[in-house]
């Protein structure tokens, strides 16, 4: 059959159970080659309803077999069946419901949207995995479908190695979650078995699978509404499984700290990057200048040294003969006295932009600040110290644009601040910068950096999240620690085999929340009954004169405050489907990634 070409700039997103490749985008959507529409989900899925009406306008391109015979990379393609829809204003859809093979489940979309070259249609990329299967079923049942098969291949960073557990991995003691009965088999293998939690050792994390969906979608909900960008966090969970949930719910992208979180995001092909850091490790630098790359990626900037330090670095391109591809986009940060990094004020930060504007190889792209690191509650004193320094964010964006420091800026200007604690002040302060197309002026972007509210907690961000104290609740703790008691040496207290080196403790103590009497009884509650202290493979937990029998051999389920003290415990999580149920199950692993 005659190889379908896809345009570079096609879209290719998910909507609900359906992933689509979309070409023309709808309109306001801008896309560029392998990258998610920026902030078009929303609206592609507003449009869903074009799917439903469009059976009577199917057009058959070809149903017979065809073997390419492309070898490079080190597989041959064999390509079935391709049918098209062609639906009103020209645009052309192929959706698929299902997706298997390491490319989907790691990465969350078909493959990279590039030409078609030796017989592979453009947007499935001669890396893109082992497995493809594309299709949809419309309401008539009709059926399409792309076959796409190619032995699987490592590559230096594969996405065999992030954020998924491969069909090749056995399970073993190298993972502390997983029980000695499943050593050998492949995470697929065990979690088909049903196993429920009393077949899990302790201590143990678990990841909540209904709450976890119920927060992506309050998240992105909660940012449509709000008239803004979610880019979430990705270091709390460093979990790539879950950035791809947050992109397909709507995320603009993700971001990262370090040079080493940003390689991982690089490598799962997140197409908006920003690194809420300032980027100064030399290789990395050289690396994205000196690349053409697909995902648009973000840096701070805060200072004139930082400005200068990056600078000598794209210098010595010159020196080995190498050319600035792509400049580097920056954004400089405001900071406050008594906060964290960030120009102490608007002043110093107009110096530290002209510092950019004047450096070959950096693009200054807008504005960013961290308001969390100026208050810990939600006291009248603090959310005013919160909206100052916002109104001052603002300004500085303001004086920006008035100065005419800012250039060409593919992709638009962002405005950047909130965390997970003041992320509606953020919206208060900073939404009517909102201005994706630059109807009132450049194109802006305000973009949100929450990450924790995708495990929410039991602790500091029960108490502080605003969208946690909204009418019915929103968010909901995603995350448990599972832990037997060991020892009842006196009365009053309890010793169970959770600790430092399980549980996190830097924003407080996890809390006792229900019990599993001999480790295999229903999840019953359990009031009187707290943690004093934790030791590296310990935890002393108090019982009060309510709290009913504990007895040895019993297992206790506690709240965790901080949830990003708790992902990097854990290199694998098991995923269960729901906590508060009599006798959860597995459904699921997570795998972490943090070095």
């Amino acid at each position: 059959m005659g190889t379908q070409n896809w345009p570079e700039s096609a879209t290719l997103a998910r909507i609900g159970p359906l992933c689509v490749l979309e070409w023309p985008p709808p309109d306001g959507c801008r896309t560029a080659a392998g990258r998610l529409p920026d902030g078009c989900l929303r609206r592609l899925a507003a449009a869903r309803p074009r799917f439903e009406t469009a059976t009577q306008r199917i057009e058959t391109v070809s149903q017979q077999i065809e073997t390419a015979g492309h070898r490079g990379g080190g597989g041959q393609w064999a390509l079935v069946h391709d049918r098209r829809l062609d639906l009103r204003n020209g645009h052309h859809v192929h959706a698929f419901a299902g997706v298997i093979g390491d490319l989907f489940w790691a990465l969350g979309w078909a493959g990279r949207i590039g030409p078609a070259r030796s017989g592979i249609p453009g947007g499935v990329s001669d890396d893109a995995g082992s497995f493809l299967l594309l299709r949809l079923v419309l309401p008539n049942r009709t059926e399409h479908r792309l076959w796409a098969v190619r032995p699987a291949q490592r590559s230096e960073v594969g996405v065999e190695e992030i954020g998924v557990l491969g069909p090749q991995y056995k399970l073993g003691p190298q993972y502390k979650a997983v029980p000695v009965t499943a050593w050998g088999r492949t995470a697929e293998e065990f979690v088909s078995t049903g196993p429920g939690l009393a077949e899990l050792p302790t201590p143990l994390l678990t990841l909540d699978a209904g709450a976890t969906e119920q927060n992506i979608a309050t998240m992105a909900g909660w940012a449509a509404r709000a008239g803004l960008d979610l880019a979430p966090h990705g270091k709390t969970s460093m979990a790539p499984a879950l950035w791809r949930r947050q992109l397909e719910a709507g995320a603009l992208g993700i971001t990262v700290a370090t040079g080493w979180q940003l390689t991982v995001a690089l490598a799962q092909q997140v197409p908006w990057i920003m690194m809420a850091y300032p980027l100064l490790e030399p290789a990395l630098i050289r690396h994205l200048v000196g690349t053409t790359r697909s995902a648009r990626v973000l840096s701070w900037v805060d200072g004139l040294d930082v400005v200068e330090a990056m600078a000598t670095v794209l210098k010595s391109l010159a020196a080995d003969s190498l050319e600035v591809r792509e400049p580097l986009d920056v954004l400089v940060e405001l900071g406050a006295s008594g906060g964290r990094t960030g120009a102490r004020s608007i002043g110093q930060a107009m110096a530290v932009a002209r510092a950019v504007v004047a450096t070959p190889g950096l693009r200054l792209a807008g504005v960013a600040g961290y308001e969390g690191a100026l208050a810990h509650d939600r006291r009248p004193e603090s959310l005013a110290a919160v909206r100052a320094y916002l109104s001052d964010l603002a300004r500085l964006h303001a004086r920006l644009v008035e100065a005419r420091l800012y250039g060409p800026v593919p992709g638009g200007l962002v405005v950047s601040a909130g965390g997970s604690a003041y992320f509606d002040v953020v919206a208060e302060v900073l939404a009517r910068w909102h201005d994706p197309g630059g109807t009132a002026g450049p194109a802006v972007r305000v973009v949100v950096r929450a990450g924790a509210y995708i495990a929410h907690d039991d602790g500091f961000y029960r108490g502080i999240t605003p969208i946690a104290r909204s009418a019915g609740g929103g968010l909901r703790a995603a995350l448990h620690g599972w832990v037997r008691v060991l020892s009842r040496p006196e009365p009053g207290l309890a010793l169970v085999d959770g600790g430092r080196r399980d549980l996190p403790f830097d924003e407080g103590l996890p809390e006792v929340q229900a019990i599993r009497r001999g480790g295999t009884g229903g999840t019953e509650a359990l009031a009187g009954a707290s943690v004093c202290a934790l030791n590296d493979q310990h935890a002393f937990v108090r019982l009060g004169a309510g709290a009913g029998p504990v007895a040895v051999g019993d297992v206790l389920r506690l709240g965790i405050s901080h949830p990003c003290t708790a992902f990097d415990k854990w290199q694998l999580i098991p995923v269960i489907d729901d906590a508060r149920a009599a006798q959860p199950v597995l459904v699921d692993f997570l795998r972490t990634v943090f070095g």
